[in-house]
């Protein structure tokens, strides 16, 4: 059964450019928020407000490594968002 209120989320959550960039970064291995503030050019407060939201998404996780906190993709929810997108944009055959 198709879940479209969760497409509707992950689909919004999508719409802001800087998570879209975030999680392009992340792609390459994980980070902490102050190596994203960097690479991204904002501050580390608004890479954590995004955070929050790609966590809350499940499109991230972080893993605690001393006194850092290191956010990295969430591998099965972006296999399931790549089948989701396949699904959403996906046209029958029209022969």
């Amino acid at each position: 059964m198709v879940n479209y209120e969760k497409q509707a989320r992950i689909f919004k959550v999508l719409s802001v450019d800087t998570r879209i960039r975030m999680l392009e970064l992340l792609k390459g291995g994980p980070l902490c928020v102050n190596a994203l503030s960097k690479r991204l050019g904002i501050t580390p407060s608004a890479v954590s407000q995004n955070l929050r939201i790609l966590r809350d998404a499940d499109l991230v996780v972080a893993d605690k490594q001393g006194y850092f906190v290191h956010y990295g993709i969430n591998r099965q929810t972006m296999t399931e968002l790549r089948s989701l997108a396949n699904g959403v944009f996906s046209m029958p055959n029209l022969l």
